[in-house]
């Protein structure tokens, strides 16, 4: 349990420095800390496809095209306009509502009941999944690998441009 505490806390410090980071792109990378901070949670809790899926889809993909869209655009101090004093005012408003709702879900939270504990331990394994997937809807998964095996090659052929050499003219 200890375990889970110290990843919580990895997992809320981590995000606190995703927001207070000065530089985006440290944000960015602080950012990839914290889902990989989820993904280890998602381990503590017995959800190897979900962890699996945010490693790859999150931190593999989503992030990494943040962070290279992040490097492509400039990001000068001088070109930022200056917000004027009604955006600040609603930003205040806006995080003094979400302090509210954070406090107050903390209350109920306090009354809770004892933890749902599970009937079938290997609820969420990527085994199960994998027989389900095979077995019951192997006909539909073989259809949209040929679906989406078509669409890469139509796309890498629409990309593509016929260099045909030009015809002399005399």
């Amino acid at each position: 349990m200890s375990t889970f505490y110290f990843i919580a806390f990895l997992s809320i410090f981590f995000s606190i420095l995703v927001i207070s980071a000065k530089n985006p792109v440290h944000s960015i990378l602080y950012l990839i800390l914290t889902f990989f901070t989820f993904t280890v949670h998602y381990i503590l809790m017995n959800a190897q496809f979900l962890a699996i899926v945010n490693f790859i889809v999150y931190m593999g993909a989503i992030l990494v095209l943040f962070l290279y869209t992040l490097m492509l655009i400039n990001l000068n101090k001088e070109s930022e306009p200056v917000k004027p004093f009604m955006v600040k005012l609603a930003a205040v408003v806006g995080a003094g509502i979400l302090l509210v709702a954070l406090v107050s879900s903390l209350k109920i939270a306090n009354h809770a009941s004892d933890p749902l504990v599970l009937k079938n331990p290997n609820l969420g394994l990527v085994k199960n999944l994998g027989k389900v997937l095979f077995k019951e809807f192997l006909l539909p998964f073989e259809v949209s690998s040929v679906l989406l095996l078509s669409a890469m090659v139509g796309a890498v052929l629409l990309a593509t441009k016929d260099k045909k050499e030009p015809k002399a003219t005399i």
